[in-house]
């Protein structure tokens, strides 16, 4: 529930045009996120979804450590801490225990891509029936800015002072990649939200990796291109530009598998609100 205040903020104003409207499952409230962040935008586009197919009240997120660990606070679901790394983990248990739920982790590069890695890749690699949302800004965000597992050749950060090079540091980790080739994985998309266009192909994204766990024919993963204006040292709109220039070329966007309909897979509906 809104209070005026909020309500009178939102309403448009004298020439202004209402381009999308909120949602009961994403919670007004100030963000703790930067000025550009994309943070905001994947809250968005999992919330629309998440209402759209009306499993709100039986979602339960699964929140890990990184920028967004207060991603419970925005969404208007159930949801539970994870130690660093482990959230897949933790859904893998929450998901099991409770089959008619819908589960899904919110995880950065760094949780998912580094210390999380092999919880990541194991529960995938079973085809644990639960949605992955991986955002991918090629820094560690929260704590400084340092080398993540994402980060590109040459990306100057706090732990590579002169560039990222291949004979140190090795090259980025291309995870949807990786995912695509694991048999228990049923959707595996990599998306940017650096556009209105890729947004909208970001949205379309996260609602079948929520439907391919709904229909029961496993893992669930989108990779989301954001952008991280605070750490990169750029304005909002060089963040943009360069999510499109420098990015896009080394993580291409992309369907790497969609196993839905596909392998006799027998589909499980869970039950709608």
């Amino acid at each position: 529930m809104q209070d005026p205040q909020t309500a009178a903020l939102l309403r448009p104003r004298e020439g202004e045009r209402l381009v999308f409207d909120g949602n009961p499952v994403l919670n007004e409230r100030v963000t703790h996120y930067c000025p550009g962040c994309h943070h905001g935008i994947a809250h968005r586009l999992v919330s629309e979804a998440l209402h759209e197919l009306g499993v709100a009240g039986r979602t339960i997120l699964v929140a890990s450590v990184g920028c967004a660990t207060f991603t419970y606070d925005y969404f208007n679901v159930d949801g539970l801490e994870a130690p660093h790394g482990r959230a897949c983990a933790v859904a893998t248990g929450v998901r099991r225990a409770r089959p008619d739920a819908v589960v899904f982790t919110y995880q950065g590069d760094g949780d998912m891509a580094a210390i999380g890695l092999a919880e990541s890749l194991h529960a995938a690699n079973r085809g644990e029936k639960i949605t992955t949302i991986f955002i991918n800004n090629t820094v560690y965000g929260m704590t400084g800015g340092q080398m993540a597992p994402t980060t590109l050749v040459g990306q100057k950060t706090t732990t590579t002072r002169q560039g990222r090079s291949l004979s140190n540091e090795g090259g980025p980790v291309r995870l949807t990649e990786i995912m695509a080739q694991l048999q228990g994985v049923a959707y595996a998309e990599r998306c940017a939200l650096d556009s209105v266009k890729h947004v909208l192909a970001a949205k379309r994204a996260v609602r079948k990796a929520f439907e391919v766990q709904i229909a029961g024919l496993g893992f669930g993963f989108v990779e989301l291109l954001a952008g991280c204006p605070t750490n990169w040292h750029l304005d909002p709109v060089a963040a943009n530009r360069r999510i499109a220039e420098v990015m896009i070329p080394v993580f291409p966007l992309g369907v790497f598998k969609d196993a839905s309909g596909t392998d006799g897979a027998k589909a499980r509906e869970v039950p709608r609100d």
